[in-house]
This record gives structure tokens, C-alpha cells and sequence, in this order.
């Protein structure tokens, strides 16, 4: 028996379960399960055909030929929200997903802290905002992939760190509910001009959104809306 767990719209769709229980009893690749996700939830079943749902395998996106084992891990991803718990990942706190609200002043002195040669510092700070998509919102919950979350917030700080001139990169992204006005997301980027920092802070919080297992459920006066994508 395979559990796969469920996140998003994909609990909702299976009867507002968090996980599925399949009986693999033939083959034992992805296009099998599939197959029998598909039976009992053909809307489901639909949108993983159509790329819109993934099927990821010990924390990592799968294709139709993996192989299952008994003890794997396995999860249906919807498209991801981009905005998550552990409160500690990775170089003195430099990657962090956690509940609780953040200080940018602290944030800002610990990125400023890393080097003297920094002299130009880029920020994206993101709000849940009381409008989107031309509706009102009265709040927002964040779902996060816990494990798999933290892993590829942690790969967008190493490629950064990597690819642009820049001494330093801090992400923090919140989870659970968050009320309008409040704090969600804060990227800082540290560099020695500040051209190289604007570019590693944009390309870092559109990767977020772009490959980050986090879900984003707008609370809204005509009922609960999860959102797919947002700019």
C-alpha cells in the first residue's frame, strides 16, 4: 500500500483528504499510480496528465518511468503559489521558513554583517494584501511542503551565491495564516554594487515562485479560494 500525500487543490478535489491510500499491486512506476489516481479522481487524474498537478518522489519531481519502492515518499504538487516548519535551514539562519513575523531591520544587519566589501543591498519584501484577481480578501493560509520547501528555497540561495556577484543572500518565507497587511516573503540581497544585487533579488523571488512547493489560500467573503499562480 503507497500513501501519497496531497497538498492544495488536490485535497480538496480527493474530498478534503491530506493524504491517499493506493494499493499498487501491478506495476510499480509513476504512470501506474497515476492510472489509479486517475480511476478514483479523474479530475485529478486529468490535471496530472496535463502537467498542471506533479507527482514528486522522495522530495523530488518524478516522470512516468520512476519506480516506486514500498518506503518511498511521494506527494501530487499543484502549481506552486511561490510564497513556508523548521526555523533554522542553513548558514546561520540565512535560509529560514517559519510562522512567526520577521524583523527587516535584524535581517537587513545580519546580510550586512557577512562582509565590509558589501555596498549595495537589494530587498523584496512581499504583503498579503486585501485585494487579487478583483476579489476582496480577508486573509491568506500558506501550505508548505515541509522538507522539499526548505530544500529548494536552499538551492535558490547556493545557485545564487553561485551565478551572481554577490556575497550574500537571506530568504525567510512565512506559512500558516497570515493576516492582510502582514509580512509573507523577504528576500536581501548583499553585494558590492548595487546592480549585481537587484539582479540576484529578482531572479531569486521569481525562482521562489517557480519552484518552491508552497500553496496560497485566499480567504475571501464568497468562500476559500486556492491560487494557482500569482505575478
Amino acid at each position: 500500500m503507497i500513501t501519497v500525500r496531497l497538498f492544495g487543490v488536490t485535497k480538496m478535489l480527493a474530498g478534503n483528504q491530506g493524504s491517499l491510500s493506493v494499493n499498487m499491486t501491478g506495476g510499480r512506476q509513476v504512470r501506474d499510480l497515476v492510472g489509479l489516481i486517475e480511476s478514483r479522481y479523474p479530475v485529478i487524474g486529468e490535471l496530472i496528465q496535463k502537467k498542471k498537478v506533479l507527482v514528486s518522489v522522495n522530495q523530488e519531481i518524478a516522470h512516468d518511468e520512476t519506480v516506486i519502492g514500498d518506503h518511498d515518499e511521494i506527494a501530487l504538487l499543484p502549481p506552486f503559489a511561490g510564497g513556508t516548519g523548521v526555523e533554522q535551514m542553513n548558514d546561520d539562519q540565512f535560509v529560514r521558513v517559519q510562522r512567526e513575523n520577521f524583523s527587516i531591520d535584524q535581517e537587513l544587519d545580519r546580510v550586512r554583517s557577512r562582509s565590509k566589501r558589501i555596498g549595495g543591498i537589494a530587498t523584496f519584501l512581499g504583503i498579503a494584501r486585501d485585494r487579487s484577481r478583483g476579489r476582496d480578501v480577508d486573509g491568506i493560509t500558506f501550505e508548505h511542503y515541509e522538507g522539499m520547501a526548505q530544500k529548494k528555497l536552499c538551492e535558490i540561495r547556493e545557485r545564487a551565491l553561485r551565478d551572481f556577484d554577490i556575497l550574500e543572500l537571506l530568504i525567510i518565507h512565512r506559512y500558516g495564516e497570515i493576516a492582510i497587511g502582514e509580512n509573507i516573503v523577504l528576500i536581501i540581497a548583499g553585494a558590492e554594487h548595487r546592480a549585481d544585487a537587484f539582479r540576484a533579488c529578482k531572479w531569486a523571488i521569481d525562482e521562489l515562485k517557480q519552484i518552491t512547493p508552497i500553496w496560497k489560500l485566499e480567504h475571501t467573503p464568497e468562500g476559500e479560494v486556492w491560487v494557482e499562480e500569482h505575478p
